[in-house]
């Protein structure tokens, strides 16, 4: 018999405040339901059968293609149904999902004028989902009774996380409702786990615009200018967070709660993430991915459950033209997707388009930030293609078949990141963007040597990064709604944002 906490019934609303407070109910009493139960299991009580508790739904029903829409909606990429039907998914995390519930909940209602339908699915919470930030109870169990563990509790079940949804290849069975987002609750649990694992920080951290680098130059610069942020009471920026949760809030303000908790870590993380916090979220944060493609699809994986504004490479390349120089940028507007990691979810015939509020956004911040413009602007900074490849020494092949495909293909730079991050961008509806700053020509002779290396270094990072800080600025002010492009949404789309 299922040990299951005390039934709520399906409810229907037409406020979206009031469906969101029912979706916390349900979901925080099958968090209580799962702690309560795994306390008493650790300290060696039998259970009155197998311990279960599931994870809120909300579903729409409509009749009809048509929805009402303000003009102000009718802008936006999503918020409605594709046509009539039934349509379901799975919530999790009504704390940290709040606002974003709330909106996608308000333009159902606004664009469909039918009930929101909050209810208890049939879809387990895995026990390790439901333990807090620092709890470690399982920690306390012997090897005998973690064993035990799978009889009594729901253990992640990897087939209900599949990204079948996002890569265009979900097909309901029939009676099945279509979907209303691209994640299930089972995929964003483990996405957030993941996060904590390869970041060292807390997803509650995360802010709605990302930096990706490959380099730790960059993330030391960031540091510094994030400490200098928080010295600053005018700042609009409110917190500073490294890996460990260490928090360092604004000059003048209070700690927050759980500040205490933060703690340096004897090592860094895989990818560790650092974040510049606002307080309605719009903040940045920038993670260090390392080097190579399979890190920057990992990472964008996970970063893409929260929904983010936008993300932006900003990182070293090879120059593959002769007229490029050491400390060139190279805004991409074009991708050769050589990096083969996502091959399998987004065919190689699928374009990555380049996408023109953040290229604006980025060619902008170049010109503000150097001071350049026209002809002299040009001189610095190329569009034009980029290249990724899952192969670092591609220089040393003895066909030269590489060369030829990237002549071929009219690229002018490249590294081992950005059409990742791109083409997962695309494949996860998130806006992207990529600037790359020339640090090698190996084609012509220009290899990285270490003298170099240190003096590239210090003339330019610096630059590169408060380039891709002021290009946020700008796509924050001109408002996050003019991001969501319809390019990167089907015919046939979930409502979610």
């Amino acid at each position: 018999m299922p040990y299951l906490p005390a039934f709520i019934a399906p409810s229907r609303f037409t406020d979206p405040a009031a469906a969101l407070a029912k979706v916390r109910e349900i979901y925080d009493g099958s968090i209580a339901h799962l702690r309560n139960a795994m306390q008493r299991f650790v300290a060696g009580e039998t259970l009155p059968g197998h311990v279960r508790a599931c994870y809120p739904f909300v579903r729409v029903q409509t009749d009809t293609v048509s929805r009402l829409t303000s003009q102000d909606g009718a802008q936006l990429s999503y918020g409605f149904v594709a046509g009539p039907g039934r349509f379901e998914t799975t919530l999790s995390r009504p704390d940290l999902y709040a606002d974003y519930y709330l909106e996608q909940f308000s333009l159902l209602l606004k664009n469909h004028q039918v009930e929101l339908e909050i209810g208890t699915s049939s879809q387990p919470i895995p026990v390790h989902f439901s333990f807090a930030e620092n709890d470690h109870v399982e920690g306390s169990l012997s090897a005998q009774r973690r064993q035990l563990m799978r009889d009594v509790f729901d253990l992640p079940d990897l087939a209900a996380m599949d990204d079948g949804i996002a890569n265009g290849t979900y097909e309901p069975r029939p009676g099945e409702p279509q979907p209303l987002s691209l994640f299930t609750a089972p995929r964003l649990d483990y996405s957030l786990q993941r996060l904590r694992h390869y970041t060292g920080t807390a997803p509650e951290h995360f802010q709605n615009f990302v930096l990706f680098t490959n380099y730790q130059f960059y993330i030391d610069e960031f540091v510094r200018l994030g400490h200098e942020a928080m010295a600053d009471p005018d700042s609009d920026y409110v917190a500073f967070v490294e890996p460990g949760n260490v928090v360092t809030r604004r000059v003048g303000m209070p700690a927050g709660a759980g500040d205490e908790l933060g703690k340096v870590p004897p090592r860094l993380p895989q990818m560790p993430a650092y974040h510049l916090m606002r307080a309605d979220r719009t903040g940045i944060t920038m993670v260090n991915i390392g080097v190579g493609p399979a890190n920057a699809k990992t990472i964008t994986d996970h970063i893409a459950v929260l929904r983010p504004h936008a993300w932006i490479m900003l990182g070293h390349c090879a120059g593959l033209r002769n007229t490029q120089q050491l400390g060139d940028y190279v805004l991409a507007h074009g991708y050769v997707r050589e990096d083969h990691v996502l091959d399998e979810e987004l065919p190689l015939w699928v374009p990555i388009p380049a996408l023109a509020e953040i290229q604006v956004a980025l060619e902008a911040a170049v010109s503000q930030v150097t001071q350049l413009k026209g002809a002299e602007l040009k001189g610095i900074m190329r569009t034009g293609t980029v290249a990724s490849t899952d192969n670092r020494n591609w220089e040393l092949l003895p066909d030269n078949g590489p060369q030829r495909r990237f002549s071929q293909s009219r690229a002018v730079a490249l590294d081992m990141e950005s059409a990742t991050i791109a083409a997962n961008g695309f494949r996860f509806r998130v806006p992207y963007g990529t600037l790359l700053c020339v640090s090698d020509k190996p084609l012509h002779g220009e290899i990285k040597l270490p003298g170099m290396a240190n003096h590239f270094y210090r003339e330019r990072v610096d630059q590169h990064l408060r380039i891709g800080i002021r290009a946020i600025e700008l796509l924050r002010e001109q408002g996050v709604d003019q991001l969501h492009s319809r390019k990167l949404r089907s015919f046939a789309e979930v409502a979610f944002q």
